[in-house]
């Protein structure tokens, strides 16, 4: 099991300090075109929650929590953040919730945090709808494997029906397989604890200017998209729209960095 005490993460750059926390499980896969060219302006920590991209990567890994992300997430900014000095932050999807979280009880030194697509279904009117499609993602997942997990949850997202293709993989996960690929974890140990995550609009709304949910373009019309409008309604966050879908980030590197740049500096906090 991961020891909860152990802190993993990665830093480049110059400039002031800007945590990136990611999704899925953590792993900070398509990465790197991002984080390079935010680390020409920012001191870039990119946190890895379960060590996976530190040698982690096929150890047992228990349930996670949003929680434990955020407080991990805080103890990094401890080792890193100099006196006196505070931090920006951008979480995406499950990275998101923990940003949300991390603001909400730990806003201290925290100048300005970007969530870009969280999946907080709870804040939704049909929350109840989500919840049973999310348990139907792992269901799916533990009786046809990765592929078919990962299509149902894809529809899911985009808010469309979906019927299980025969064409995929349909051999059940072993053990062994579930913990050597992110995805799997993220479905198995991530994806049910976080989406019942309640983000605390109340404590956000108290720190004005602070907060920016961001969203897809291309995800108009989608679950997370509209997750990311009503949580910036209930705490009084700005919204912006960033380039390309949920993983903007790795399809529209440089255009996506530029944009969270510029949103990130755009107001200081004192």
């Amino acid at each position: 099991m991961t020891d909860p005490t152990d802190l993993y993460y990665d830093v480049r750059g110059v400039g002031p300090v800007l945590l990136v926390i990611p999704g899925g499980a953590g792993h900070p896969m398509g990465f790197d075109a991002l984080t390079d060219r935010l680390a020409k302006r920012f001191t870039v920590v990119t946190y890895d929650p379960l060590g996976l991209a530190h040698g982690r990567l096929g150890l047992p890994v228990g349930e996670q929590s949003v929680t434990a992300w955020s407080e991990g997430a805080h103890r990094v900014l401890g080792e890193v953040l100099p006196d006196g000095e505070s931090a920006y932050v951008f979480g995406t999807s499950s990275g998101a919730i923990a940003a949300l979280d991390l603001l909400a009880r730990r806003p201290e030194r925290l100048r300005r945090v970007v969530a870009h697509e969280p999946p907080v279904v709870e804040v939704l009117p049909d929350a109840d709808v989500q919840r049973a499609m999310f348990a139907e993602v792992y269901d799916v997942y533990r009786a046809a494997g990765l592929g078919a997990g990962a299509a149902r949850l894809g529809a899911g997202l985009e808010e469309r029906a979906w019927t299980a293709d025969r064409s995929l993989d349909s051999q059940r996960p072993s053990a062994d397989d579930e913990l050597t690929k992110p995805m799997a974890l993220f479905l198995t140990r991530v994806l049910g604890p976080f989406t019942a995550y309640m983000p605390d609009t109340t404590a956000l709304k108290q720190l004005p200017g602070r907060l920016v949910l961001g969203a897809g373009v291309d995800s108009r019309g989608r679950l997370l998209h509209r997750t990311a409008t009503l949580v910036s309604e209930l705490s009084g966050g700005e919204f912006v729209e960033f380039p390309g879908g949920h993983i903007g980030v790795a399809e529209h590197p440089a255009d996506f960095a530029e944009l969270l740049a510029r949103t990130l500096l755009s107001v200081t906090v004192h």
